[in-house]
């Protein structure tokens, strides 16, 4: 075996050893990492910064000369091995051998675990050695990646390969760990993935939910509603809830009786808006960027059947993101809160069995709703809003009153209801407060 081919092969793998340890570097330092380091006065920080400012051709150079690299010492190592085996098949599986390990070990493993480890270092060493090899190169790498990506499924040609999506979130994943971005924004980023396989019908407020006003109601009416239900824009409906003929906005109520005081007496459809309707299968994403284009703040969705299953806002699909928007004065508040006299303040989610236990009744349950606030909306027949009040009858038949209060977050969506006894006074159960 002639030596001379021996320490070819060795200079090529450890040319590509360090190829490897270029682009390793390189991914892990970004152009913000390269202007700190230039700020702080480090050496060979002005190149870095160069490289780290067109990431994507001096990574493709490093691709070119690991690929180049490993490929020749292949072809060394296979034709040293034909020299010294006299079969061929014997002196093929050899070669094959010895630079599958060379490649996983020296050039895949090796180094890219060095250039992880210490990515400024590196990435500042390989600097002063790409940017001259860039200039000699000229297009070769541009052009090899341009034909590769021709081949390539997809549409449109690509500057270069880029990471799937796992390798992504792995790297946001190790970025946070490394502290170089908060959790909060890791989560955000996974979050905007997530955002394109995300539906519509998951992020809207569903119907169930939804304030809306009859189209032959007034003016007057509608902007009465829309000061007590705390909502700038109301869907209004034709025949029923399914029939969605527009939009009316607080604005637009509000402009209109300004200018004239009898405009209040006008049928809301006078001033209401076009209706953007979306299925409910849409993609949240693409939803999030036609609302953007078109400057449309809030959309109904419609369900497989025609029916109107809810409406979706900016701000809903902002949430899937940024999480909940929540207004400044928002608290906790206790389940349950006396207010003496068989008077309680609770939350519109406590379940009726424990508003049952409060007045003495060991088992209050309807088979239509779980909560309080549901049952103060069937009641009613329509979703309450600050100030409904209605009088429900206890399967012992004593009457309570339940009072929706003051809406709160940015749903406006009720929070706290009122209940209290109707009629002579009750026997107080305040043990029910205490266990």
């Amino acid at each position: 075996m002639s030596p001379q081919i021996v320490l070819g092969a060795i200079a090529l793998v450890v040319v590509a050893w360090l190829a490897a340890c270029a682009e390793a570097g390189l991914a892990r330092v970004s152009s913000f990492r390269a202007e700190e380091a230039v700020r702080s006065g480090r050496r060979g920080s002005a190149k870095l910064a160069q490289v780290a400012a067109d990431p994507t051709r001096y990574l493709n150079v490093a691709l070119l000369v690991r690929v180049a690299c490993e490929m020749a010492a292949a072809a060394l190592v296979t034709y040293a091995c034909l020299q010294e085996f006299a079969g061929t098949t014997e002196a093929l599986l050899v070669a094959i051998g010895v630079m599958v390990l060379v490649s996983y070990v020296a050039v895949g493993v090796s180094p890219r675990t060095i250039g992880r480890q210490h990515p400024l270092n590196t990435a500042t060493a390989a600097a002063y050695v790409l940017l001259p090899l860039a200039r000699v190169m000229g297009p070769v790498p541009p052009l090899l990646i341009l034909i590769g990506n021709a081949l390539t499924p997809g549409k449109g040609f690509r500057r270069g390969p880029f990471a799937s999506e796992a390798e992504l979130r792995a790297l946001v994943d190790l970025a946070e760990k490394e502290s170089l971005i908060e959790a909060e924004e890791r989560r955000m980023v996974h979050s905007v993935f997530e955002l394109g396989d995300t539906l519509v019908r998951e992020v809207m407020v569903p119907r169930t939910d939804l304030v809306v006003i009859e189209r032959y109601k007034t003016i007057r009416q509608a902007l009465s509603l829309a000061l007590r239900s705390g909502f700038s824009r109301i869907p209004v409906a034709g025949e029923s809830e399914d029939d969605i003929v527009g939009i009316v906005y607080l604005k637009d109520l509000a402009r209109k009786t300004h200018i004239s005081r009898d405009a209040e007496s006008e049928l809301v459809s006078t001033a209401m808006r076009p209706a953007f309707f979306v299925p409910d299968t849409k993609n949240a994403g693409d939803l999030l960027r036609e609302m953007q284009k078109e400057r449309n703040h809030v959309a109904v969705v419609i369900d497989e059947y025609g029916g109107t299953a809810g409406i979706v806002t900016i701000e809903d699909i902002l949430e899937e993101i940024v999480g909940e928007i929540t207004d400044e004065y928002d608290r906790e508040l206790p389940p349950v809160e006396s207010l003496g006299d068989d008077r309680y303040r609770v939350t519109a989610r406590l379940d009726i069995g424990d508003l049952g236990e409060l007045y003495g009744l060991e088992a209050y349950d309807d088979e239509d709703v779980e909560t309080v606030g549901g049952l103060l909306a069937k009641d009613l027949g329509r979703v309450p809003i600050a100030g409904a009040s209605s009088v429900v009858e206890l399967p012992d038949g004593r009457e309570l009153r339940l009072t929706a209060e003051a809406a709160a977050g940015r749903r406006n969506k009720i929070v706290t209801v009122l209940a209290e006894p109707v009629g002579p006074a009750w026997t107080p159960h305040e043990e029910a407060i205490a266990e």
